[in-house]
């Protein structure tokens, strides 16, 4: 035993932080909420490596330590960091430990920094492996596969020396027009529970701490606009919006990041009813709350004074600043009275509990990590899962080898820029990567011909290649069609403050979705809906692939698209997925994450509304274009009515078996994904949606075959919120349905008793 009973590894957490923090000088302890450098500024490169710059040894030395440094290893447009003056794979741990031997052999305590890493879909540092974005993700339906993508993700930032990785996970798509719509699992908050959790859990196994972004309720902001206010109640933020941080923290989640979004008249960072009496009494969350990036810096609109600003963030229950000018000063904040030292002890203890958790004081320097996973194989893997199929009238689909001639067409037909979605590195020159049109050339049999042409530009009304798209695609036996968005930034792109895009009709940028890029309207492109007709008009069968970050509205396509395929951003070697599943190598197997409207005006179309009985409106109808779940396959598929083990079940014991019966009734196999809804008649504390999802499961069934999928139903399958907002098994009229989408379901009526 030491004297220093923070040095000993045997001593329970608590009583480790209890006696360090008590040995602690209050420059000290505000060092250790501090967060404020970007780690590229940490260091410079030479002729030899890298060397760690003034910079940071100022900021070590002013605050006797560091809280936590974000992105040493971040690369992009907007921190101009690239392959000439970057940190790529081979460098990673060795300069994560050169920052972390300096912090520790150079402070009075030798307190360990938090290395964090941006991990948005796969470690965004220069040669890490890109994921695709959540939204395909979400489509996969896979949390086993997304598993295993996070911990190989995971266990390349382990292997550079990293410790936390930030993911968003909590955000919904309640508004496609939202440019962040990409970073989102879906629209359904128990689809959204269970890859969160997915995620946790494979991050861990590498051991990697998780802040998962951003709480609360920032998918539901006014108008899809970013960092807007939002609208919400109290019941709405429970039934939607806090079921992926519940199951979050319930698999161990080390962090949550506070939304930029107002909420109830105050910015999330700045709310105790969200981060404090909601967060930490309620949900019983006793892990880091970490600023966004400047959001408190935001506060001083309301406060007038920096110092005031980190003192409203801390008392609010923030624990750990982002890049911001205010927390450096929080030792004015507890001289002037404006924040207790008490409570300033409460956030640094949250911060040394995490550093203690995952052993910094004993392993201060980068492990050697288990690599045995291929994060390549893995990204390809979740791309071809993902890639679902919206229609394919007349089968025309898979592509047969009667095609001997595909015309490839589309501004996303031949770019990886366009394919890897927003938050990336940029990537390695010369290295492997497919796009679409890389992909249908390998896939293509040999003596298949296989032209090419853009047809239009992503963005823009200039027509003058649709000529030479038409000629292709009359001297083809089929054309495929890649349109779609783009959130690919570039050196000629505008930056916000926090690194945001800044795009607009006077600055397009190429850009139509990611962190700036809201929409008004989500239709595709005007230039690339007169591709799309121009095309069609040869009479040729047209195949549409959407390349896209969120759900793009979609016309009416009957008589001009023979098949539409999302492949949303596919990442880096999505083009083999997605021609793979065009030659009918792989079936397709996605499911949307995501109702498809029609057009903006009829929004929201999510599948979860309250059930009001609205007619629609008179112009249009109110019902989505596709409907959430909704994905089909190369074969048919029949289902019988569900069965349930007991009709009746009384509040306090309901547990019951669902089984429902699935057929392939075609000619070829399947993997389909079968979906549990649960759908109120009567009782409950208040307006009934119109169906919840609450379970999913895959078969896989040979033409002919037939199984059952087995749903055990239980309390938190049945649960819904109640009058004190809480999550209770209430009495009434049930309906537990399943089918293939939320538009195709078959009920079965179950009754809720009252207990006793």
């Amino acid at each position: 035993m030491t004297d220093q009973l923070y040095r000993d590894p045997a001593a329970p957490v608590a009583e480790r932080v209890r006696d360090l923090l008590g040995r602690m000088t209050l420059t000290e302890k505000v060092g250790q909420v501090n967060q404020r450098m970007y780690g590229w500024h940490a260091y410079e490169r030479t002729d030899g490596g890298h060397r760690l710059t003034d910079a940071f040894r100022a900021e070590v030395a002013a605050y006797g330590g560091l809280g936590a440094l974000y992105g040493l290893q971040r690369a992009d447009a907007w921190s101009g960091v690239g392959f000439a003056d970057g940190i790529t794979a081979a460098d990673g741990a060795r300069v994560a430990d050169a920052v972390q031997r300096h912090v520790v052999e150079n402070t009075r305590l030798g307190i360990p920094v938090l290395l964090v890493e941006e991990v948005p879909h796969g470690h965004q540092a220069l040669d890490g492996t890109v994921l695709p974005v959540n939204l395909a993700v979400g489509a996969t339906w896979d949390p086993g596969l997304y598993e295993a993508a996070a911990a190989a993700a995971g266990a390349e930032v382990r292997a550079r020396g990293g410790h936390v990785a930030l993911v968003s996970a909590l955000d919904l798509v309640r508004d496609p027009r939202w440019g962040r719509a990409e970073e989102c699992f879906g629209e359904d908050p128990y689809l959204a529970a269970r890859l969160t959790e997915a995620l946790v859990r494979g991050m861990r196994t590498a051991d990697v701490a998780v802040v998962l972004k951003h709480f609360a309720g920032q998918g539901a902001t006014v108008g899809g606009r970013n960092s807007a206010a939002t609208e919400l109640g109290a019941r709405e933020l429970h039934e939607i919006h806090l079921a992926a941080a519940r199951a979050g923290i319930r698999a161990g989640a080390a962090g949550v990041m506070a939304a930029y979004n107002e909420f109830d008249g105050l910015p999330c960072v700045a709310s105790r009813p969200l981060l404090t009496e909601l967060l930490r009494e309620r949900l019983e969350f006793d892990g880091v709350v970490m600023a966004d990036g400047g959001a408190i810096d935001r506060l001083v609109r309301l406060t007038g004074d920096p110092v005031a600003a980190g003192a409203l963030a801390l008392d609010a229950g923030c624990d750990l600043s982002l890049w911001d000018a205010c927390y450096p000063r929080l030792a004015e904040a507890v001289a002037q009275g404006l924040v207790a030292e008490r409570t300033l002890d409460t956030a640094v203890a949250r911060v040394l509990a995490l550093k203690f958790r995952l052993g910094l004081f004993e392993r201060p320097y980068a492990p050697a990590v288990d690599r045995s996973a291929d994060p390549r194989e893995l990204s390809e893997r979740v791309a071809r899962a993902s890639i679902t199929l919206l229609a394919n009238d007349g089968g025309v689909l898979p592509l047969t080898p009667s095609a001997r001639r595909i015309a490839v067409l589309g501004p996303n037909a031949d770019s990886i820029a366009q394919q890897i979605g927003d938050y990336t590195a940029p990537q390695r020159p010369g290295s492997h990567h497919v796009t679409v049109l890389d992909g249908i050339r390998s896939a293509a049999p040999p003596d298949t011909e296989v032209t090419y042409g853009p047809g239009c530009e992503l963005v823009g009304g200039d027509l003058s290649d649709v000529p030479e798209a038409v000629a292709l695609a009359s001297a083809a036996d089929i054309a495929v069609l890649v349109l779609g968005g783009s959130s690919a930034r570039s050196g000629d792109t505008t930056f916000d403050s926090n690194g945001a895009a800044v795009v607009s009709s006077a600055n397009p940028a190429g850009m139509t979705c990611g962190e700036g890029v809201d929409l008004a309207e989500l239709r595709l492109p005007e230039g690339q809906l007169a591709l799309l007709d121009a095309v069609a008009a040869t009479g040729v069968p047209v195949v549409v692939v959407l390349v896209q970050g969120r759900p793009h509205a979609l016309p009416d396509l009957w008589g001009k698209a023979a098949a539409v395929l999302s492949a949303w951003y596919p990442g880096p070697w999505g083009g083999r997925a997605v021609a793979d599943v065009l030659f009918g190598t792989a079936g397709p197997e996605g499911r949307l994450p995501v109702s498809i409207p029609r057009s903006a005006a009829q929004l929201p179309v999510f599948y979860n509304a309250k059930d009001h009985r609205y007619r629609g409106y008179v112009d249009q109808p109110a019902t989505a274009r596709y409907a959430f779940g909704h994905g089909l396959s190369y074969t048919t598929v029949a289902y019988a009515p569900p069965r349930l083990s007991r009709a009746r079940v009384t509040a306090d014991d309901p547990a019951l078996i669902c089984r429902a019966t699935v057929r392939n009734t075609g000619e070829r196999p399947v993997r389909e994904t079968v979906q549990l809804y649960v759908r109120r008649l009567s009782g409950g504390s208040s307006w009934p949606r119109v169906r919840e999802l609450r379970g999913f499961a895959r078969l896989d069934l040979r033409p002919g075959e037939e199984a059952d999928a087995v749903f055990a139903v239980d309390a938190d399958t049945l649960a819904s919120v109640n009058r004190d907002l809480g999550l209770a098994v209430e009495p009434g009229e049930l309906l537990l349905e399943t089918g293939p989408s939320s538009g195709e379901t078959q009920g079965a009526r179950l009754v809720i008793e009252p207990s006793g």
